[in-house]
């Protein structure tokens, strides 16, 4: 316990999933915590549920001046930001030749435009106080094949690829500001029990739709607790890394024929 007192953390994506298990045990070990959502009902509740030491905000990721505006408020009413957590993120299915445009600019907005809005903002308010950590969510789709969900992989690369210069920006200029991604494999979430049925509509993907069985899948605490170290004072050498959670799922025999 206690291994984030007094800081100040901003989790985007925290109605529900791994920005809910993230922002939970990130209240459990003494921090503040800063829940934003789309979703008012979910994530109004998840803070109601976590006490005195959480509130929640409406906010749309792909919206640069909200983020502007959340990041001054945090720090004009504690008095800095520690912590980023860049988790908000969607999944569309579609391959190269089926993904459509729309679906491929909805991804690619909340995922890499969110996460781009998130840093750009919080980087001066984290220098201004002294330091922080920025953690990104990716994915094992950025680090393999994943065929079936093209805008999502590509989205997930912008996100790890952005967070690499962003933490030598910070390096290069001292500003004690850390950033790194965690790529997840699959997880028992709602994002990942709605992709099934979502391929079940397309005859594209009619193969791949089945998924992996539940067995299979990770935990949200599993995310959380790599995101805890991150965030916390014991990962202050490690910048710029893509830290992979997933069971050595990425690094298997793959199965093109």
């Amino acid at each position: 316990m206690g291994r984030l007192d007094g800081k100040i953390a901003i989790i985007t994506g925290a109605a529900k999933g791994l920005g809910e298990a993230d922002a939970r045990m990130f209240a459990r070990e003494g921090a503040t915590v800063i829940l934003t959502d789309m979703d008012q009902d979910n994530g109004a509740r998840v803070a109601s549920e976590i006490g005195g030491s959480a509130e929640f905000h409406m906010q749309d990721v792909r919206d640069e001046a909200v983020w502007e505006d959340i990041i001054a408020d945090v720090v004009s009413r504690h008095g800095k930001l520690d912590i980023l957590v860049n988790n908000a993120g969607v999944v569309e299915p579609g391959t190269i030749e089926t993904q459509t445009a729309e679906e491929w600019r909805f991804v690619m907005a909340v995922s890499a435009d969110g996460t781009f809005f998130g840093c750009k903002y919080a980087v001066p308010a984290m220098k201004a106080s002294g330091g922080g950590s920025i953690i990104n969510m990716a994915s094992i789709a950025s680090v393999q094949g994943e065929p079936v969900v093209a805008a999502y992989a590509a989205a997930k690369g912008a996100v790890e690829s952005l967070t690499r210069s962003i933490a030598v920006h910070c390096a290069n200029n001292g500003y004690n500001i850390r950033c790194n991604s965690v790529h997840p494999a699959g997880i028992l979430t709602p994002m990942v029990e709605e992709i099934g049925p979502k391929m079940m509509d397309r005859q594209d993907l009619r193969p791949a739709s089945e998924g992996p069985a539940a067995s299979a899948l990770g935990e949200p605490d599993d995310i959380a607790n790599t995101v805890l170290f991150l965030a916390s004072d014991e990962s202050k050498f490690i910048n710029g890394a893509a830290i992979r959670v997933d069971n050595a799922k990425s690094v298997v025999e793959g199965v093109v024929p």
